[in-house]
């Protein structure tokens, strides 16, 4: 399997991770808007070139294990985030 990297690019209203899979250009997406120590999740974007390779659950585990250690909580308004909060009851202290 590929190795994953996820960074954090992080503003005073917003950012988001990124994923990047080795041996390819292409970039997975997760991103949110910020209200003080609030992260409204939006959109979660993995291009077809990286699919299948759990991209996308390793962004949310990234935003929840940001969250988590900043004291933020997390309004999973993208349909993925969402469904990942689902399978993971131990997230809901950080649920919004």
């Amino acid at each position: 399997m590929s190795e994953t990297t996820i960074t954090r690019h992080d503003s005073s209203h917003g950012g988001e991770y990124r994923a990047a899979v080795e041996g390819s250009t292409a970039i997975g997406r997760l991103t949110y808007q910020r209200r003080g120590n609030v992260l409204t999740a939006d959109h979660t974007l993995v291009p077809p070139e990286i699919g299948g390779k759990g991209v996308a659950a390793r962004l949310v585990e990234a935003l929840v294990a940001g969250a988590r250690a900043d004291g933020e909580t997390i309004v999973p308004q993208c349909s993925y985030v969402e469904a990942a909060f689902r399978r993971h009851p131990e997230w809901s202290d950080l649920r919004e």
